[in-house]
């Protein structure tokens, strides 16, 4: 794509990675619909009018929509028929109605979504391992500062880093982050080195960062990974054991973000995608591809995460209405889903902010204004 001018390329790449992510995000709902079977009204890729439109034999009508910052899965029946105006009420299909199936089935069909997103987030990075190669050596010291916390505590070139206070180690941005947040306190190593395990106590040092606490540094430079080709089986185990490594590293970040540990400005939205994916794009497909598994990871937990109008949210109202044997009450529901979308709309305009003021724009803008 590099004969694209870079709009163009970033345009394009941002579609393509988001289409895919959203269409098996709505697959995944799909398949489990029709596994429970529950009718399918509609698949949506994209909100808005539709620019394409088509029905299947079996009723289901497939959209292409041309705001491309989601889609929807509609199934027949989803919202209580007695909710639904007259005029637009549809002849129910007896048994593939999804409010009168039960509260089991109903699960399954919203979690269906995220599982899917988890599932191509495997299959990517698997086909990475199995083309391209699984990275190797990612936690190899290649440089140690003179007079830095790590010479201090005995670390040299060459040393593999294994674990840190007995939690393994297999990249080195699990090494950044387990150290920034513990500025003068003692970390327990344990490092290959030329085949032996050695066990090392290191104090990082404090770095001072504006006004926001200081950060802890080792002062060391990570060597530059080799990469091993896997077979079928051996990718597919790799890319599950990646998929969950991301998905903890991911939580364990937000979690950081809401300890104040980590700045929420690192909270991106679909402008910093649209960035981020005209640069992969710029690298080649293996970038892009990549990028792709780790958004695919994350639109799976932000799914999962309680918040009404997100599937997580169905899921917690599935959970009350199971312990309390009975739906909950339409006004709950109402204000749940009241909440659920201001505090979307916040997220949104937050990320967008972070977007504009800390990504390429607000770097343009100042060095216009400048």
């Amino acid at each position: 794509m590099d004969f694209l001018p870079d709009a163009a390329r970033t345009i394009i790449a941002f579609l393509v990675v988001l289409g895919v992510l959203i269409f098996f995000h709505e697959l995944g709902h799909y398949a489990a619909a029709r596994w429970r079977r529950v009718h399918v009204d509609a698949f949506s890729i994209g909100f808005g009018r539709a620019l394409l439109r088509w029905t299947d034999k079996r009723g289901t009508e497939w959209r292409l929509a041309w705001i491309p910052l989601g889609g929807y899965v509609k199934l027949h029946g989803q919202s209580p028929l007695d909710d639904t105006p007259e005029a637009e009420r549809v002849p129910e299909r007896e048994g593939q109605t999804f409010h009168n199936k039960p509260v089991l089935d109903r699960a399954i069909v919203v979690v269906a979504g995220p599982v899917a997103n988890f599932v191509l987030a495997i299959l990517l990075f698997a086909a990475l391992f199995a083309t391209h190669g699984a990275p190797r050596g990612l936690t190899t010291i290649a440089a140690v500062g003179p007079g830095s916390a790590a010479e201090q505590a005995g670390l040299a070139p060459g040393d593999v880093i294994l674990s840190l206070d007995g939690q393994r180690i297999t990249r080195f941005e699990q090494v950044q982050r387990h150290i920034q947040p513990r500025a003068g306190q003692a970390v327990q190593l344990r490092v290959d080195r030329d085949g032996r395990e050695v066990n090392l106590t290191v104090i990082p040092a404090a770095q001072a960062r504006g006004d926001a606490a200081p950060v802890g540094v080792l002062g060391i430079q990570g060597g530059r990974a080799q990469f091993e080709r896997l077979g079928p089986l051996d990718a597919l185990w790799a890319g599950t054991v990646q998929t969950a490594d991301v998905s903890w590293q991911t939580l364990v970040g937000i979690g950081e973000m809401f300890a104040g540990t980590r700045s929420p400005k690192e909270l991106g939205g679909p402008i910093r995608i649209a960035e981020v994916s005209g640069e992969a794009a710029t690298l080649g497909i293996v970038p892009l591809i990549n990028l792709m598994a780790l958004l695919s990871v994350s639109l799976a937990l932000l799914n999962l995460f309680p918040i009404p109008l997100l599937d997580g949210g169905h899921l917690m109202f599935y959970a009350a209405e199971a312990i309390r044997g009975r739906p909950l009450p339409p006004r709950a529901l109402e204000y749940g889903f009241r909440a659920g979308f201001a505090v979307l709309i916040g997220l949104f305009l937050f990320a967008t902010w972070n977007d504009i003021a800390h990504g390429g724009i607000g770097r343009w803008v100042a060095g216009w204004v400048g």
